[in-house]
Formats: structure tokens, sequence, C-alpha cells
């Protein structure tokens, strides 16, 4: 709204007509001779008041309850106030300041010197009021546009998550022995990265991302699905080219998820990335396909390394038994599938007896 009025505050007529005479050219002036007729003013005007004139002296009382007015009604942050005064003070220009006052002008004063005071704090105000409505309307579009954003990461989430569910389904459907597989990685490294999170916060995983990680899991060896089924279920040793052709199912599994990037939030695919690429890295840079050491392993993948070994040993495959938890447990403590991170084993170590409660079919019992 356009502000058009100046509210002149003061208890003698004469004060009012020579200050309303300044202005009345460009403004409608309103009067008020009390603190009451002020604030009365105000309330009825307030969105059209471009500035108040306030006389510090009313009668039998000084301005500072029509500032203490203003600002408890909220004007005083959108109304520049002059106090008029003949008082010289420092003190009086110190509480007139410190109750909000915008400046302060000096009887006898100058018509020229009022004019342009006046008009200079109007329009410091009116500049500042519009930067306030400018960021108001950009906050309430940014608003809008988040509630936007929000709602396409949930749809683009639930994306993701189906995306993982059709996989599995598919592996399931390939391997009849998966949809087991699938529960118990998930349980395991739900467990196992619970613990990562609540022991080591320098990784800073969420309650989203040990979530994620143990959903993806179950993806670890989706590139399986490229190779030959002769050599996947090959009952004897490998040989050495046999091997090296297994171990491509990492970069593999990369390639097919890298088809569905478009149905995974950027979260979720760079964590499928790390898992089916990593998880067969190991900490003492013995593990393939890059031969990467420590912290350069993201995360999730070794996690889900110690998980994919620790699973291994507890299934029966065409070509092994299955051990015993209990042998399995040692078996990865012992160093028996490779070198992982000393804090994601102590986190295997504490989840020993939750390890044990999640069960296989093809477990064989515990000795």
């Amino acid at each position: 709204m356009d502000r058009h009025q100046i509210l002149v505050v003061d208890d003698l007529e004469s004060n009012r007509i020579i200050l309303t005479e300044i202005f009345r050219k460009d403004y409608e002036i309103l009067e008020a001779s009390s603190t009451r007729e002020a604030l009365q003013m105000l309330k009825g005007n307030a969105a059209g008041i471009a500035a108040v004139l306030l006389d510090w002296h009313l009668s039998g009382e000084d301005g500072g309850k029509v500032l203490a007015g203003m600002k408890q009604n909220g004007w005083m942050a959108h109304i520049p106030v002059l106090v008029v005064t003949a008082e010289q003070s420092i003190e009086t220009e110190k509480k007139c300041i410190g109750l909000g006052a915008a400046d302060m002008i000096r009887k006898p004063f100058d018509r020229d010197v009022v004019r342009k005071r006046v008009d200079n704090n109007i329009s410091l105000y009116q500049h500042k009021n519009h930067m306030e409505e400018k960021v108001a309307e950009q906050n309430q579009l940014l608003r809008k546009q988040y509630a936007v954003l929000k709602m396409q990461a949930e749809k683009l989430k639930k994306s993701s998550q189906q995306m993982v569910d059709v996989v599995c389904n598919i592996l399931e459907t390939h391997y009849p022995e998966a949809e087991e597989h699938t529960q118990t990685v998930r349980e395991l490294t739900r467990i196992i990265g619970r613990k990562v999170q609540a022991h080591y916060p320098e990784y800073r995983l969420t309650d989203g991302d040990v979530e994620a990680i143990a959903e993806l899991a179950a993806l670890r060896d989706i590139g399986k699905l490229l190779i030959s089924d002769h050599v996947l279920f090959k009952p004897a040793k490998l040989t050495k080219e046999e091997r090296e052709y297994m171990k491509s199912h990492t970069t593999k599994g990369c390639e097919i998820m890298k088809m569905m990037k478009n149905v995974q939030t950027p979260e979720y695919f760079k964590k499928s990335i790390e898992i089916c690429r990593y998880h067969h890295e190991r900490y003492d840079g013995r593990g393939y396909p890059e031969g990467l050491k420590g912290d350069e392993i993201p995360i999730a993948a070794q996690i889900v390394s110690v998980v994919d070994a620790y699973h291994a040993l507890i299934s029966e495959r065409v070509y092994k038994r299955a051990y015993s938890k209990e042998d399995a447990y040692y078996m990865v403590l012992g160093g028996e599938c490779g070198i992982f991170s000393p804090k994601v084993m102590e986190c295997f170590r504490m989840s020993r007896k939750e390890m044990e409660t999640i069960g296989t079919v093809e477990c064989a019992e515990t000795a």
C-alpha cells in the first residue's frame, strides 16, 4: 500500500500548523494532540502513514509512551518516528533512540532541513519495507519450490526402493535361494551399520544412510546376472581365467546400476555404485577391482564387504558346504576372508549376538 500520510503529534496547535505547512503539498496530514489520539490514529491508518513527527513533551508526559505503543503493535518497524524537541541533552537523545526513534529534530528548526531529514528517513524506510516485502515473496516462493522438490524427492526415493525390489525379484527368479539371502544380508547389514553409526560418528551415517546401505546390500552381486551360469554354478574349483572373469561381476554390477540411474535418488545411486564396485575391496589393498586401501574404500562398501564375507561362509553353495555361525564368525575375525577395517570389525564383534538371531536356510548348525 502507498504510504501518503504524515502523522504530526503535538499538544500545541501552533506547532502542528507549522509542520503541516511544510508537508501539506505532498502528504495528507493527520494530527494528534495526545498519546491516546496518536495511537488511535495509528491503529486506523498505520498502513498509509509514511512518517510520524512526535513532539517529545506532550501534556504531562513524554513521547516515550507513543514510541512504546508503536513498538508493541509492530508499527515502528515500518514507520520512521522523528522526535521534535527543544532539549539539547545527550541523555534525551539516547532515550529517544533507545526507544526506537529514527531521528531527532531540534527546535528551533529550519524548514528545509526538516523537510530533507523527513524525506531521507521516509525513503530509507520505504526501501527497507520494499526489500522486506521482496524477501517475504522470495521466501514464500522458496517454500513452495521446496515443497515441490520434497514431493519429487519422496517420489524418487520410493522409486529407488521399488527399483531395489524389482531387481531383487529378478535375482530371486534367476536364483531360487536368493530370497532368503536377500533378507539375511539386509538384516546383517542393518545390524552392523547401526553399530558403525552409533560408535563412529566421523562417518556421519544417518538413519536413512544405514537403511539405504542395508537395502542396497542385497544388490551387491547384481553383476552376476551377466556372468555365465557355467562359471557361476560350476561345482569344481574355478580356473585362474574363470576367477578373473568372476571378479568382473563388480564392474558389471555398476553397469547395470548406471542404466537405472534415473530411477534412483542421488544418494541411492552413489551408494549402489560404491557397494557393487567395492564390496570385494580389502582394507590392506589386496581386494579388487581397484586395490583400494583403508578409508579409500567407501564406508558403505566396507560394511557390506564384512557382511558379504560372513554370509558367504554360512551359506551353502554348489562347490562348498555351509559353515556354522560360530566358525564363520571366527574365520572372519581371523582374516581368512581378508583384512577388513578395524572399526567395522569392532562393530562386527559387538554385533555377534544379534547376528546369531538372523538365520538362513543354508546355515549349518552351530557346533
